[in-house]
């Protein structure tokens, strides 16, 4: 009789998820994915699909097809809801799903802190149907707009626009959102885009708080030169409709906040029991395996992981790098013997931010980059990191013409409102 095959079950199609996958792919065991997506998706680009950039096709790419030459990957399209970890069963809505080992890579969600008018009324930037959301809404704003000949209030309501956070995605919308607003001022006859107005809103003194001062400095005046109103030392306490209500007191009138403020995780890792901090992420081990329960690990936002005194953030290379730690791990698992665990180290990559076209600021240990040179760079390394070839010269084509003629031809409403 032969041997059953471990059975791995990841949690989530994102980059952890993937990358642990891929890794485990090429060894004698069953893999199993779940998400209640049947894609991948590219967050870093979402911004780029919200502003007319980029299609859904060209930042997505299906999980079956990343696997489609490994037979022992398999997809389960299902609602991750739960644990019985005496039985090694992960609860879904379409039944229950047994493990040998569980990688918890679920992702997160939009942080609001507790501010419910907030949460009901602004825009949310973590999934491919809310980035959709934000480029249908805006496109509706301007042609709305248009049709307000006789009413100024409602039309600067209509055209102001505010993104709340100044790191990565709340710095690269409110950039997008700029260079989309130059493109259709050749094409709304009726507006006076001197009514347009782009805020970005920041509750500490600076934006992208992980680079250095100069390129910080350097993505404000970019910003500014752009048209963006950078509002530092800015907290918001309330928002409704039709307007976003500062701290201070004061009122912004507009119909689109968009949120890029904070980010928790998903509820999932705490169904587990363990103890989880105020984001809702896991406290793990050194192993990346969750405390009492050593055929678990959790990675990338389900994981909380101090180095240095300070818990890693989340994003794209922590995750990557702890997959392939959780891969190993598992394997060594799997394997038995007396070989102590790998413990995980992360390596810090640096970080980089596109504040438009031809313009990026990227920070990688001594060197410090801006402008064209990093843009450059900017584009190279978000087209390795895509899932195909054909993603790659789509993107990379596309990218090239908006480079050489500013327009943007994705501007389709898929959401019709009459």
């Amino acid at each position: 009789m032969a041997q059953k095959k471990p059975r791995i079950v990841i949690v989530g199609a994102g980059f952890g998820g993937i990358k642990a996958a891929k890794l485990l792919a090429r060894e004698d065991v069953e893999i199993t994915i779940v998400d209640r997506q049947n894609f991948h998706l590219f967050q870093p680009l979402l911004y780029q699909l919200s502003t007319s950039v980029l299609a859904t096709d060209e930042i997505a790419y299906p999980v079956r097809a990343a696997f489609r030459k490994h037979k022992n990957v398999e997809l389960f399209m299902a609602k991750a809801e739960g644990f019985v970890p005496e039985r090694k069963v992960l609860l879904t809505n379409h039944g229950e799903v047994p493990y040998d080992y569980l990688v918890l890579a679920a992702g997160a969600t939009t942080n609001f802190f507790g501010m419910e008018s907030v949460a009901k009324y602004s825009y949310g930037m973590k999934t491919l149907q809310e980035a959709l959301h934000i480029r249908n809404h805006v496109l509706h704003m301007f042609e709305r707009a248009s049709k307000k000949e006789d009413d100024e209030a409602e039309r600067r309501r209509m055209l102001t626009f505010v993104c709340v956070g100044g790191g990565p995605t709340g710095v690269e919308e409110a950039g997008a959102l700029s260079e989309l607003v130059s493109v259709m001022r050749k094409e709304y006859h009726r507006l006076d885009f001197d009514e347009v107005s782009i805020k970005l809103v920041e509750a500490t003194d600076k934006v992208l708080p992980a680079m250095p001062p100069e390129l910080r400095e350097r993505t404000i005046k970019v910003l500014q030169r752009k048209g963006v109103d950078v509002m530092l030392n800015t907290q918001v306490m309330d928002c409704d409709a039709g307007s976003l209500t500062l701290k201070d007191g004061t009122v912004i009138p507009t119909r689109t906040v968009i949120w890029a403020a904070g980010v928790r995780s998903v509820k999932l890792p705490s169904q587990l029991g363990a103890e989880v901090d105020r984001a809702g992420r896991v406290i793990v081990g050194n192993t990346l395996q969750v405390p009492n329960y050593p055929e678990i690990f959790a990675i990338g936002d389900n994981a909380h992981f101090e180095q240095d005194g300070r818990p890693l953030p989340t994003v794209a290379p922590v995750a990557t790098q702890q997959a392939a730690v959780c891969a190993r791990n598992i394997l060594r698992l799997i394997r038995g013997g007396s070989t102590a665990l790998e413990q995980f180290h992360y390596q810090d990559v640096g970080g980089m931010a596109t504040i438009g076209r031809c313009e990026a600021v990227v920070s990688w240990g001594p060197m410090k980059l801006k402008g064209f040179p990093a843009w450059c760079i900017w584009m190279f390394l978000h087209l390795l990191r895509l899932e195909s070839v054909h993603t790659d010269i789509t993107v990379g084509l596309k990218w090239m013409w908006n480079f050489l003629s500013g327009t943007r031809l994705g501007r389709i409403i898929t959401n019709i409102e009459l």
